[in-house]
């Protein structure tokens, strides 16, 4: 989508983007912005119940995973 035609439908392309889709913005044919949807804010009770869903984590393996794969040397 142009800028210029965001300028002259920026009401319905926001609907559009209000409603999941992602939208490219060009400049000369050039990609330089996108307009995406927000995510929803979730309230504390559905963070919680996610969160206690989550498998544990075995924090030894964890930290040896997160060794092997950084570069010491640096």
């Amino acid at each position: 989508m142009s800028i210029r035609e965001l300028r002259n439908q920026g009401g319905a392309i926001v609907d559009r983007a209000a409603s999941g889709e992602r939208i490219t913005i060009t400049r000369d044919g050039k990609p330089v912005a996108e307009l995406s949807p927000l995510r929803p804010d979730l309230p504390a009770d559905v963070l919680l119940k996610r969160w206690r869903h989550l498998p544990p984590i075995d924090t030894e393996a964890f930290r040896a995973e997160v060794d092997d794969l950084l570069d010491w040397d640096l």
